[in-house]
């Protein structure tokens, strides 16, 4: 049987264990400073959500659901190109989602989240959908965006979370061909750098928008970008997302009695 839900026939929905993981990668369509595709968390949350299923779908039980391009993007709705929805209709439309799974024998559904401005609606949509629809509902990332508590080079002084190295060096691996490093420029906002408790991944977070910084549009510095280190970068993605997805299939928030 296939890994890829859409491709399932109708009479094979009532043959899926309860214990499968549907798996529901989040991407965007949104500015990426001047060297990066409009598309870059798109491809890397549907080539890490594709690669995941292919690879470890028969050990963990995991099913792919069709990729959702556009999301909550709107701290980059002053670039033109930047495709956005609102909370509201997105939240609307993953109850929906949530609601048409809750008819199958699927009973854990994950967010693979690929862009950072999601994750706090993820985390609404994912309680909503537990009470609504009675699902199990995770979200993870490729890799802990910055400004969400995960890690930075030191060069990007802690702050590199849109179009720096990271992000650049894994779509040169995956996706050279959309690439254009020589355009690309150290664009991180240092005097942030002297606040103590406010800023990216600290105590007090703040509400911005992708031009507040006096930038181009990237947070970070993509310039020692390579596919090398993007190779290294997404392999580890694969392999964490693996044991992520592991542990998904075991979790019970109840106590043993």
């Amino acid at each position: 049987m296939t890994r890829i839900f859409a491709d399932l026939r109708a009479p094979e929905i009532a043959d899926l264990s309860p214990g499968a993981i549907a798996v529901l990668p989040v991407g965007s369509v949104e500015q990426h400073g001047p060297h990066l595709p409009l598309s870059t968390d798109l491809v890397v949350a549907d080539t890490l959500g594709r690669d995941v299923v292919a690879t470890y779908g028969d050990e963990i039980d995991l099913l792919l659901l069709p990729t959702l391009a556009y999301s909550k993007s709107n701290e980059h709705a002053w670039s033109a190109g930047t495709m956005w929805l609102s909370a509201t209709t997105m939240l609307a439309m993953l109850d929906d989602l949530g609601r048409c799974l809750a008819t199958t024998p699927i009973q854990r559904l994950v967010f693979l989240n690929g862009h950072g401005g999601n994750s706090a609606l993820l985390q609404v949509a994912s309680r909503d959908l537990r009470l609504a629809h009675g699902l199990r509902t995770f979200v993870m990332h490729p890799s802990v965006p910055p400004d969400q508590g995960g890690t930075s080079p030191a060069t990007e002084l802690g702050m590199g979370i849109h179009a720096g190295i990271e992000e650049t060096s894994v779509m040169m691996h995956l996706r050279p061909e959309l690439v254009r490093l020589e355009l690309g420029t150290r664009s991180v906002p240092e005097h942030l750098a002297s606040y103590e408790r406010v800023g990216f991944g600290r105590s007090v977070s703040f509400g911005w928008l992708s031009d507040d910084f006096g930038t181009d549009g990237t947070i970070g510095d993509p310039t020692g970008a390579t596919a090398e280190h993007g190779k290294q970068r997404y392999e580890a993605m694969v392999e964490t997302a693996a044991a992520s997805l592991r542990e998904i299939a075991r979790f019970d928030p109840k106590t043993s009695r």
